[in-house]
């Protein structure tokens, strides 16, 4: 195999068991670098396997049915993997106040559904990190965290 597939493996695994309906977060020790950066538009960016399982374990128990999967093939050329995704959740957890944009109360109902792409670089196999680009106005707005303008 490629050097591009051997990473777009990789980047498939880290889709499914991390961003996917169930996550394990094994997979941060198995897939990510130690000093892994982990940043989105809509979030405080992460740094290292703590920090990163600490925002999943966060994310999901605010958001029980989060998942996220591909909309797209994703796309390897060298050290680089990029892929489209689409996802959401409904925030029926605890407060969470890890938007940059202001905090959830408890238990919310609210249901959140938007897409991105995201640009992920490996290292002797391992991601170094995953710089995405969210519809975070999309996401706020449906939270109720942004108002549409009248």
């Amino acid at each position: 195999m490629s050097k591009e597939s051997d990473n777009k493996a990789i980047v498939g695994r880290w889709f499914t068991d991390f961003w996917g309906p169930t996550c394990d977060l094994a997979i941060v020790d198995a897939l990510a670098a130690p000093n892994m950066l982990l940043q989105y538009s809509l979030h405080e960016p992460r740094r290292g396997h703590a920090d990163i399982k600490a925002f999943m374990t966060d994310f999901r128990a605010a958001f029980p049915d989060l998942a996220f999967g591909g909309a797209a093939d994703l796309i390897a050329e060298g050290d680089y993997v990029v892929g489209q995704w689409v996802g959401g959740g409904t925030h029926t957890g605890p407060a969470f106040s890890d938007f940059l944009m202001g905090a959830l109360p408890a238990n919310t109902g609210r249901k959140m559904r938007f897409t991105g792409t995201t640009v992920l670089k490996l290292e002797n196999g391992k991601i170094v990190s995953e710089i995405g680009l969210d519809d975070g106005v999309t996401a706020l707005t449906q939270l109720g965290l942004l108002r549409k303008a009248a």
